[in-house]
C-alpha cells in the first residue's frame, strides 16, 4: 500500500522531537536568528547535468533524464530525485534511438507505478516493490528497443531517491558513484563488460583492464537479444557528499583523482558537470559525454 509507503518516508524525513528545555538564561539573538535559518533550509537535493558529443565523434548517442522535486506538508518534506544515463553503443545501428527508448520507455513506467500513484490525491494500493517496478521497467525498454531501434543497444544506469531510500537500476557500464566530503568515489554499479569480468576473476589487473582492446564490450545492454538479469538494489543514500551519475566517456577517460577534485573545488553541482566534461575532451574526447551529479542535503544535521 502506498499509504504505509508514505507514512513510512514520512517517518524518515521526520526531524527529531524537541528536547525539554534545560536551561532557562536567555539565547544570543545572532543564534537564535542562525537556529531560525537552520529550520528553514530546505532539504533538497541540487543537481547539475550536462552532455557533450565529445571531440572524436560526429553524432551523440547518449541521452539523459533528470527530475528534482520536493513534497512538503504538516512540516514533513520529501525530496524526490530521478536520474537516468543511457550511453547507446557505438558501433551498432541506432544506438541513440536506441538510448531515447530506453528513457522514455524506464521513465514513462516509473512514473506510472511509482511516482504518479504517491503523489496523487489518493494513493492506490501498489504490490510491486521498487525493484520489481525497475526489473519490469528495464524489460519493457528492452523490448522497445528490440522492436524499434532495428540492432542498436544501450546501457542504462538509473537512479530513484526518495527521502532517505535510494533505487538504483543498472545495466552495462555506465556508473553511479558515491562522493563523500573529502572526496573518495565509491562505484555504486558494476561493470557488465568483458574486461571487468576478467579482472573480476583475477585474470587481468586493474592496469591492464584499463588499456584492454575490448574494455567496451558488454556481456549485457538492452536490445541484444540477449537474456539480461538487470543489477537492481535498494539502500539508503549516503547521508552526504554526491552522487554521481555518468556514462564511461567520463569515467573511462579522467582519473578519479581528477574527477574528486573537481567536484569539491566547485561552486555548485552545474559549475562541476562543466569542468567535468571540459577535462574529458581536454582528454581527447574520444566518445560521447553524459554526467548527473547530485549534491546530497546533509542527514546529519
Amino acid at each position: 500500500m502506498f499509504k504505509k509507503i508514505i507514512n513510512k518516508l514520512k517517518d524518515l524525513t521526520k526531524e527529531p522531537p524537541k528536547q525539554a528545555v534545560q536551561e532557562t538564561s536567555p539565547l544570543d539573538e545572532e543564534l537564535v536568528q542562525a537556529a531560525r535559518t537552520k529550520e528553514r533550509k530546505p532539504y533538497q537535493l541540487n543537481v547539475g547535468h550536462g552532455q557533450s558529443v565529445g571531440i572524436q565523434r560526429d553524432h551523440n548517442e547518449d541521452a539523459f533524464f533528470t527530475l528534482t522535486t520536493m513534497l512538503a506538508y504538516n512540516e514533513t518534506e520529501l525530496p524526490i530525485g530521478f536520474y537516468i544515463v543511457a550511453d547507446g553503443m557505438g558501433g551498432h545501428q541506432n544506438g541513440e534511438i536506441a538510448s531515447e527508448l530506453a528513457i522514455r520507455s524506464i521513465v514513462e513506467h516509473v512514473f506510472h507505478e511509482i511516482l504518479t500513484p504517491l503523489l496523487s490525491l489518493n494513493p492506490q494500493p501498489q504490490n510491486s516493490s521498487f525493484q520489481e517496478v525497475f526489473h519490469t521497467g528495464i524489460e519493457q525498454a528492452n523490448t522497445e528497443i528490440v522492436r524499434n531501434s532495428y540492432g542498436g543497444g544501450t546501457t542504462v544506469t538509473s537512479v530513484l531517491i526518495i527521502g532517505e531510500q535510494m533505487t538504483i537500476a543498472h545495466v552495462g557500464d555506465s556508473r553511479v558513484y558515491a562522493v563523500d566530503p573529502t572526496g573518495v568515489l565509491e562505484a555504486l554499479t558494476r561493470d557488465h563488460s568483458l574486461v571487468k569480468r576478467l579482472q573480476e576473476l583475477g585474470q587481468i589487473s586493474s592496469e591492464e583492464a584499463a588499456i584492454h582492446p575490448q574494455r567496451n564490450v558488454l556481456y549485457r545492454a538492452l536490445g541484444q537479444g540477449e537474456p539480461f538479469e538487470p543489477e537492481i538494489i535498494s539502500m539508503k543514500r549516503p547521508d552526504e557528499g554526491y552522487l554521481l551519475i555518468c556514462s564511461d566517456g567520463l569515467w573511462n577517460i579522467v582519473q578519479e583523482q581528477k574527477i574528486s577534485d573537481i567536484i569539491l573545488n566547485s561552486p555548485s553541482p552545474q559549475e562541476a558537470v562543466s569542468l567535468l566534461i571540459e577535462a574529458a575532451n581536454q582528454a581527447g574526447g574520444p566518445d560521447n559525454i553524459s554526467v548527473i551529479l547530485v549534491d546530497l542535503p546533509d542527514l546529519k544535521t
